[in-house]
């Protein structure tokens, strides 16, 4: 997921005044101020409190236009937002998942333990030797999935 576009802009900055905005989208400004009023498609706030729109605002206007023409309701653009939205997010959280998973799954060492004098167990270092009398020692290695 990147946030550049051709020469480096960043599609997430904020840089279109409203006025470009909506020639950008081939909109109307008053409606620009309708969809974020309703919470469709809503734009930064420069200090001002004029509206600022990024390269994804003006993406995201072009969506509500292209579904609007095909017949889809105000309230049902916003829900196809919210859940593109809601989709996009559990997919990235799918992959931090998967990756950790992977982590955890890459190959583990067999761990050595022995028995302590008063019946605990013990850790052993490759290489080391139970210290007490004991000669009691279980190698462990995880099964594959483990």
């Amino acid at each position: 997921m990147g946030g550049d576009v051709g020469m480096g802009i960043d599609i997430n900055q904020p840089i279109f005044v409203i006025s470009v905005a909506a020639e950008l989208a081939d909109m109307h400004p008053q409606t620009l101020r309708q969809y974020d009023r309703l919470g469709i498609v809503s734009p930064s706030r420069a200090p001002g409190k004029s509206r600022r729109y990024s390269q994804r605002d003006i993406d995201r206007l072009r969506e509500v236009q292209r579904l609007s023409h095909e017949g889809v309701s105000l309230e049902g653009i916003k829900r196809i937002l919210e859940l593109e939205n809601q989709v996009a997010a559990l997919q990235f959280r799918v992959a931090e998942l998967s990756e950790e998973l992977q982590r955890r799954r890459s190959p583990i060492e067999a761990r050595i333990f022995a028995a302590g004098t008063a019946g605990d167990v013990v850790s052993l270092a490759r290489g080391q030797r139970p210290r007490a009398r004991s000669q009691a020692v279980v190698v462990w290695r995880p099964r594959p999935g483990e």
